[in-house]
């Protein structure tokens, strides 16, 4: 059996949240800092596996302000918990659209993720490496990961939505195949 592993390439991958604020407007961002793998064995889908690590303190809205409250202990608390990480824990479906569960490390806690994906397609680049390209999606309930901090608007409601939205739009290199025994 052969075992392929597979590199983000993160000038072309990009790793999006939205969320809903005061529920009249949704503030999308980004982590510009990140890597991943994936490892496949020729035999099925099921019997692959995706790590992915994220740098927590690389979180983009385009409002520095924002950025720094997003960092801070309010939110993910980026100088005691670095590395947002995903591994997955099962694949299911078709080579075109699967469901890839996982376990979701965010601000120290783990719950299980599941995201839709979508083979985008794959083929050879200019300098004769192979690449496979994935579209990803999901939502979590961010208290789940202790993100509680909120304000309560004069107007009723609150100022941050509880549902995350995910993107992610990936490619990937292939490295060198490694027999396994």
């Amino acid at each position: 059996m052969t075992q392929t592993t597979w590199k983000i390439d993160p000038s072309h991958t990009s790793v999006e949240f939205s969320a809903r604020h005061m529920m009249i407007t949704t503030v999308k961002g980004r982590f510009a800092d990140f890597e991943g793998t994936v490892v496949e064995n020729a035999a099925s889908l099921e019997g692959a596996t995706v790590e992915v690590t994220m740098k927590a303190a690389s979180i983009d809205t385009r409002t520095e302000q924002r950025d720094a409250h997003l960092r801070s202990a309010d939110f993910l608390d980026a100088d005691k918990f670095p590395n947002i990480t995903f591994k997955s824990s099962s694949i299911s479906g078709t080579k075109d659209t699967f469901s890839l569960t996982g376990d979701l490390t965010v601000r120290g806690t783990t719950r299980p993720v599941t995201l839709d994906v979508t083979y985008d397609g794959g083929g050879k680049d200019p300098w004769g490496g192979e690449r496979v390209g994935f579209s990803a999606s999901g939502k979590i309930d961010r208290r789940e990961f202790g993100l509680v901090w909120n304000q309560a608007l004069e107007t009723g409601g609150l100022l941050v939505g509880n549902d995350i939205k995910i993107q992610i739009d990936a490619q990937l290199v292939k490295q060198a195949a490694v027999p396994v025994a």
